[in-house]
C-alpha cells in the first residue's frame, strides 16, 4: 500500500483540448495492492486522467511510466495489453447477452467442427463461472439468462469480471462503480473492490460517494480545477478535510 514501486505512474500530465487545459501538470502513483480514490467536483479532471491513464487520450505534455519505465500507449488496447483496464460507469455491457457472452464479448472463443470454427459456448460459460466465483466470490443463479435481468451488483460484477478475465491485469480504474445502486448492492460492490485488492491489483476508483471512499481506500487523490489539490493517506484524514480540499478552503497537509 503505497510501500516499494508503483507499478504505473503519471508525472506532470498537461491535457489541452483547443485553448482548455483539462489537466495542468498533474502526477499520480497507484501501488500494487492498494484502492487510490479520486475525488473532486464535476470538471475538477477526474475523467479526463483516468481516460489518459488507460489509454483512451494521449497527454498534451508529461510522461507515463510503467514499472518506472517510460511507457506510451496509443489507444485503449495498449492498455490491455499491458495490464490496465477500467470499468466505466455504463459498464458497456450488452444486455441481450448472457453473462458469459458479455465477458468474452470481442474475444470469442471457438472451436472446430468439421472444419467450420464455431463459438465454443459450453468453454466461455466455464470459464465465466471461475472467474466469478474465483476473483470475485460471486456465483449467479444462472448464466443462461439475459444481463439484462441481473441486479445492478450483479451486472457490476459482471463488468469487473470481464477485466480480470485476463490473467495479466495489473491495474483496474472504476468509474463510480456504485451509482445507482442501492446500499446492499453498494455493500457488494464495495467487498468486490476489497477482494481485488487483496489480489494484488492496484485498484483506483472515482467516486462521488466519500463514504464509500473511506470505507474502501487507502489514499485519496483531489482533483480541482484541472489540478491535483493533495494526495492524502485515507487513515489520516477526515470527511471534512477531504471536503475541504475538494471546494478550495483546505490543502493536505
Amino acid at each position: 500500500m503505497g510501500d516499494g514501486n508503483p507499478i504505473i505512474s503519471m508525472h506532470g500530465i498537461v491535457k489541452k483540448f483547443g485553448g482548455v487545459v483539462a489537466l495542468n501538470d498533474v502526477d499520480l502513483a497507484a501501488y500494487p495492492g492498494e484502492v487510490l480514490a479520486i475525488v473532486g467536483d464535476n470538471g475538477a479532471g477526474k475523467s479526463t486522467l483516468i481516460k489518459i491513464l488507460t489509454g483512451v487520450y494521449q497527454p498534451t505534455e508529461g510522461r507515463i511510466e510503467l514499472d518506472q519505465k517510460p511507457f506510451e500507449m496509443s489507444n485503449h488496447s495498449d492498455a490491455i495489453e499491458n495490464g490496465i483496464d477500467a470499468v466505466y460507469q455504463n459498464l458497456a455491457i450488452a444486455d441481450h447477452l448472457t453473462p458469459a457472452e458479455n465477458l468474452f464479448l470481442g474475444a470469442e472463443l471457438t472451436k472446430s467442427f468439421a472444419g467450420i470454427e464455431l463459438l465454443d459456448n459450453k468453454t466461455m460459460k466455464e470459464q465465466a463461472i471461475r472467474v466469478l466465483k474465483d476473483r470475485l466470490g460471486v456465483q449467479l443463479k444462472s448464466m443462461d439468462v439475459p444481463t439484462e435481468s441481473l441486479s445492478g451488483g450483479q451486472r457490476q460484477a459482471v463488468a469487473i469480471a470481464r477485466a480480470v478475465r485476463h490473467d495479466d491485469l495489473r491495474v483496474l480504474v472504476m468509474d463510480e462503480p456504485t451509482a445507482a445502486l442501492g446500499p446492499q448492492e453498494t455493500a457488494r460492490t464495495l467487498d468486490l473492490i476489497k477482494t481485488l485488492k487483496t489480489q494484488g491489483l492496484a485498484v483506483i476508483v472515482i467516486s462521488h460517494s466519500l463514504d464509500d471512499v473511506f470505507e474502501i481506500s487507502d489514499r485519496i487523490h483531489v482533483q480541482r480545477r484541472g489540478q491535483c489539490a493533495g494526495v492524502v493517506k485515507t487513515a489520516e484524514t477526515t470527511n471534512e478535510e477531504v471536503l475541504g480540499m475538494i471546494v478550495g478552503t483546505k490543502t493536505a497537509a
